[in-house]
């Protein structure tokens, strides 16, 4: 017996379970998928968007994991915990704590910022509190959360078993900005944008999106009491004009319901100027835009902090300043502060604003709104939390960590997550770009296509393997896309002067129209700001970024593009009857699931159970509007279409919709053509979403198509399928700019725009305009070197 046998006969039975088994994984279109993990080793999950790797790893192992967690808590704990079903697979053995870190945006509350996403505020605040000069309180003296308050009065108190009244006093000293209430801005909102005072309530005076006349949100207006609903509001008395636009909170009656009935001005600052601009729909983004100016406080300059919090300093410094410091510098700051009664706490200080620069977030400052932040910062920013963290044996999720990143950022990325596993951790990831794709120690391979055509192991082995397969990935793994032969010539410029948006340096650059233009550099150089700060929002301009789309599990492609629209009225035309029965939300809705397919059964603390509609067996709507038909298919068959068989089936015959059909040529020509009519949006993926997008934005009339990363999310195949369709706008007379750091789509260009040279105050510069060809043959920026290494010059 060699001593490698013996070792193993000798191996402890607890050293034995090294392995993540999954097997039967039938979550969203997975079919059936078994497959062994390592654990500790560096695991890539491939495949073209849609084939079902997220289903495998956040929707099936990361979700089991993290809901046997949940279970391990107290049902009252658990009580304020998400309610997670047990996803759809036979067994799955070997699994170990999950952490995901995942493309979300984060929060999209106004008051949070990267210092307090990450907790670096809070022990700004203790240093402050304990350092500061003059000391003005405890650490909520710094917080502009914490408003100052104070106030006196009786108390009754038992002792001796009599009640006795005595006064009190109590303080708060926060370091909320009174004029702001920490917010940083004010804001002044237009009237005329909210009502036309010409009209009364009832012909509709309100012109707030959401506020119809049928609606609640004028129904209590109409039925409160207050106002004459038949009164045009120019008529108003003065008491009449207060109450409808300032009235404080008070219970009414409005139908024998109980309400609150309040002012429209504290209403509209509620429901609208609370939440974070850029996590809003577009109308309601449009509509705050018309209706509300906001300008920096006066009182405390954007800092959000009272004038007692901006007295205390450190060093000359004091918070806000602190705050509004590039991390990069405030790294080097913190390292001057020596002080051993609070060593254990600035020695964490540092360690989490050095993860910062390691990162390649050192650009970033910590009053930063953490809303602005696109979804590959706030994966990284998350990522910090777990950087410096000492446990072992963990399993890390990441989706699609190198979004956001240049190919020279992306070479960081790989050295943090053989980190994270050379500690003994199990990292697993989903990701397209083979620079990362090489350093796996086991690769995954989903597919052959997407959504129905997908959900199915191609490979599974080494990254060689991978290579040497004949799937669709191994394939294209070492494709180079070559530099163009002839560029386009440009048609006229849009020029920019002066920029100076963020970190950008006075740039002056012409951006050439009627050509594909590509603006690259490293993360945080300046490239978002040069083009969403100096390219004028109008009419012309369509911006197509990476926010996410909003919308419930009763949203789906066609509601979203609204190809619901012809396709319900061809379908009302054809059998005499009214559109609104062939909507699931509405009239046709099948009467025991309300149109939503399954039935919800909440059971408190445990998950809630879906179950299929045993009325209308999961169809959404009721058995009579399945009768009528269009080109021999009712309505439910129509929306469990592919789009590209509902293209052929709407461009002939009975069936024959000319609007349905263009909305459906515009979903299969940004590669969409596999998703179903009435795939709910909820189970899209990030890549899915943002062609989804691409594909509504491409009706409108504009002239200059701007991109955020158009290739997130796409596999290497698609990639060639997204370049296609950019040639297609710009031959069609458009002007398209792409914010991107692809290296295929840099090659492709027409003319290339590089931002640096480094990040934050070290950027913010053009360091090259011109063509691909001249930026590889100069290699004069980090970019031209990558590029070149890339096309093999």
């Amino acid at each position: 017996m060699n001593p490698a046998e013996t070792r193993s006969s000798e191996l402890h039975a607890a050293d034995r379970h090294d392995l993540i088994r999954v097997q039967g994984a039938r979550e969203n279109n997975l079919r059936n998928v078994s497959l062994e993990i390592p654990k500790r080793r560096l695991t890539v999950f491939t495949g073209v968007s849609g084939s079902g790797k997220s289903s495998l790893v956040f929707g099936t192992i990361a979700a089991e994991s993290q809901r046997m967690i949940n279970e391990t808590y107290s049902a009252f704990v658990q009580g304020f915990m998400p309610n997670l079903a047990r996803p759809d697979v036979d067994v799955l053995e070997g699994l170990t704590t999950a952490i995901l870190v995942d493309q979300e945006r984060m929060g999209a509350n106004s008051r949070s910022t990267v210092g307090t996403a990450t907790d670096v505020n809070a022990m700004f605040r203790i240093v402050f509190s304990r350092l500061g000069e003059p000391h003005i309180g405890s650490p909520q003296a710094f917080s502009f959360n914490v408003a100052s308050v104070s106030g006196a009065g009786a108390v009754t108190l038992e002792r001796g078993g009599r009640e006795i009244k005595e006064r009190r006093e109590f303080s708060v000293t926060g370091g909320m900005c009174p004029r702001c209430e920490g917010m940083g801005t004010i804001n002044d909102i237009d009237l005329s944008q909210l009502f036309d005072d010409s009209k009364s309530l009832n012909e509709g005076a309100l012109t707030i999106p959401g506020y119809t006349a049928d609606g609640w949100g004028v129904k209590i207006f109409t039925g409160s009491g207050f106002l004459d609903p038949d009164k045009p509001i120019r008529d108003y008395s003065k008491r009449e004009l207060n109450d409808f636009l300032y009235k404080e909170p008070v219970k009414v009656k409005v139908s024998d319901i109980n309400m609150t009935y309040e002012g429209l001005i504290p209403k509209v600052q509620k429901s609208f100027l609370s939440k974070d601009r850029e996590a809003m729909q577009p109308h309601i983004r449009a509509f705050v835009d018309r209706a509300v100016t906001f300008t920096t406080c006066p009182e405390c300059g954007g800092t959000r902090l009272n004038e007692g919090a901006r007295s205390s300093r450190i060093n000359g410094l004091n918070i806000a300043e602190v705050c509004a410091m590039q991390i990069s510098d405030l790294a080097e700051w913190v390292r001057t502060l020596q002080e051993p009664s609070m060593a254990p706490l600035l020695a964490s200080l540092q360690h989490t604003l050095d993860s910062f620069v390691e990162i390649g977030l050192g650009y970033l400052s910590l009053d930063r709104p953490a809303g602005t932040l696109s979804g590959g910062e706030a994966q990284r920013t998350k990522m910090i939390r777990h950087l410096g963290s000492s446990l072992t044996d963990v399993t890390y999720v990441f989706d699609e960590p190198t979004i956001g990143l240049h190919p020279h950022d992306i070479q960081r990325m790989n050295r943090l997550l053989l980190e994270l596993r050379d500690k003994g951790n199990t990292v697993l990831v989903v990701e397209h770009k083979p620079e990362m794709i090489v350093i796996a120690d086991h690769a995954v391979d989903l597919g052959p296509g997407a959504g129905t055509a997908g959900g199915e192991i191609c490979f599974e082995g080494t990254v060689e393997g991978l290579r040497a397969s004949d799937t669709l990935t191994g394939r294209h793994l070492d494709d180079r896309a070559a530099l163009k032969d002839a560029v386009r010539t440009r048609a006229g410029a849009l020029e920019v002067r002066g920029a100076t948006a963020n970190n950008l340096q006075n740039v002056d650059v012409d951006i050439p129209l009627g050509v594909l233009v590509v603006i690259t550099g490293v993360a945080g150089s300046g490239k978002s700001s040069l083009v969403h700060g100096s390219i004028p929002a109008s009419d012309e301009v369509i911006s197509i970024d990476q926010s996410t789309i909003k919308g419930s599990r009763r949203s789906n492609p066609a509601t979203y593009t609204g190809l619901l629209e012809p396709i319900r009225k061809a379908f009302a035309k054809a059998n005499g009857v009214k559109p609104a029965l062939f909507s699931p939300n509405s009239e046709g809705a099948c009467p025991n699931c309300n149109g939503a397919g399954v039935i919800y059964t909440d059971l408190g603390v445990m998950a809630s159970v879906a179950s299929t509609c045993e009325v209308c067996e999961g169809k959404r709507f009721q058995a009579s509007v399945l009768e009528y038909t269009l080109g021999g298919r009712n309505i439910s068959e129509v929306l469990s279409m592919p789009a590209s068989e509902a293209k052929a089936f709407f461009s002939e015959g009975e069936s024959r919709i000319p609007a349905a059909h263009t909305i459906l040529e515009r979903l299969t020509d940004v590669g969409l053509g596999y998703i179903s009519l009435g795939q709910p949006l909820t189970t899209l993926s990030g890549g899915e979403r943002q062609r989804l997008k691409l594909a509504t934005q491409m009706a409108e009339k504009g002239s200059v198509y701007v991109l955020d990363e158009p290739t997130t999310g796409l596999h290497l195949a698609d990639v060639e399928q997204l370049l296609e369709l950019l040639d297609k706008l710009v031959d069609s007379g458009k002007s398209v700019i792409v914010v991107e750091h692809h290296q295929a789509v840099m090659a492709h260009a027409d003319w290339i725009i590089d931002i640096g040279p480094g990040a934050g105050h070290d950027g913010g510069l053009v360091v090259f305009e011109g063509t691909p060809a001249d930026l590889v043959a100069a290699k004069s920026t980090l970019t031209g070197e990558h590029l070149a290494n890339y096309v093999g010059a």
